[in-house]
């Protein structure tokens, strides 16, 4: 069964790939942009058509895609090429891509959400004697704790995750009643657990509040979702930046198929050792970690770094501001061999961290 998980994730890894061609592919034909191909896949092409200006083709890899535009790398005196396009209609489509992979991971979401009874957010069941912060405009029993450092808590596990990396002090934020209450400074010290014993951290007992699961709010919590998985991306970056975390934490795609292959893997046995559908438990959890890495995609490939379409969206705002001041663009040629320098770097990244991937798999 771990080889079937395995397929599954580079399975996954494909149709993302593919759907943010598709994103660029339909933005560009909405936009009068001429497509030269469309590609599904990699390699040898085992299907190919011409329909039009478009030759379409599926290729024997199931890993990934591509959609040639004409004009992408410099002006081709064509009056439909990508680089004789306006402001806007660059930007729709350089950006299309991400938008698509994140869609994808909204309508994921949704599936999984649209049988749901009761969603679940963080809570404060209780507090530690040694906590001050309490009363009217403190900290309470019962509390839905809302933000911990400014960042949101969107569903249960998520405070504990923002408070075990928060330093000597937190600005909590909960919700009583409809009023919102930011209890600032919240120090950590020497607090005693709900056992009695002594442990080093904020003193709040964390627990789940249910949340009825109306229409309404499968709606309302599929956004979450997805603006949780956003807030991930942006969290774990900033702990990156930060020292926090190095490029050993750092996932590539063989570290990510071995993730969903124990993700499956695991879930399936729990579920059978409740007597519960495995199988059924390992596809819902195989589908919840490719929202997550549609999300991921979509936010990363945003990043303004060159080579990427962020990268390429950052340096259509520098032209169109260089117009506005001095009347003159970024050379083309120049603009090429940024993209084509961080395409490097970021293959060279991809090597290393895939290269530990690798030898993760044999410690």
């Amino acid at each position: 069964m771990s080889f079937v998980y395995i397929l599954a994730a580079i399975l996954i890894f494909g149709v993302l790939i593919a759907v943010h061609e598709l994103g660029h592919f339909l933005a560009a034909k909405l936009c009068g942009v001429q497509v030269n191909e469309f590609s599904i896949g990699m390699g040898p092409a085992v299907w190919h058509r011409k329909k039009g200006e478009t030759a379409y083709s599926f290729r024997i890899l199931p890993i990934g895609g591509y959609c040639a535009m004409e004009g992408e790398d410099g002006d081709t005196g064509n009056a439909r090429a990508f680089t004789r396009q306006g402001f806007w209609k660059k930007f729709v489509i350089l950006a299309a891509g991400a938008f698509m992979n994140f869609l994808t991971g909204l309508l994921i979401v949704a599936i999984l959400f649209s049988s749901a009874g009761t969603f679940f957010v963080d809570g404060i069941t209780g507090l530690a004697p040694e906590v001050s912060q309490t009363g009217e405009n403190g900290l309470q029993a019962g509390d839905q704790i809302y933000k911990i450092n400014g960042w949101r808590t969107y569903f249960s596990g998520d405070a504990q995750m923002f408070l075990s990396y928060s330093g000597d002090t937190a600005d909590i934020e909960v919700v009583r009643n409809g009023r919102y209450i930011l209890v600032e400074n919240v120090a950590r010290q020497t607090c005693t657990d709900q056992k009695g014993e002594p442990y080093q951290g904020f003193g709040l007992y964390v627990g789940k509040l249910p949340v009825k699961a109306t229409a309404l709010n499968r709606i309302r919590y599929t956004w979450y979702q997805g603006m949780d998985f956003v807030q991930m991306v942006w969290f774990s970056l900033g702990q990156l930046v930060s020292g926090h975390a190095g490029i050993d934490d750092l996932s590539g795609p063989v570290g990510i198929v071995t993730t969903i292959k124990d993700v499956g893997t695991e879930a399936q046995e729990t579920a059978e050792k409740n007597d519960q559908n495995g199988l059924l438990a390992a596809v819902e959890s195989i589908a919840y970690f490719a929202a997550l890495i549609a999300v991921n995609l979509a936010v990363m490939n945003l990043l303004p770094l060159p080579a990427l379409d962020g990268g390429k969206i950052f340096f259509l705002v520098v032209n169109a501001l260089c117009m506005l001041t001095i009347r003159k663009q970024i050379p083309a040629k120049f603009e090429n061999y940024v993209h084509l320098a961080g395409f490097i770097l970021l293959m060279g990244l991809m090597l290393v961290i895939t290269f530990q991937d690798v030898l993760k798999l044999f410690h």
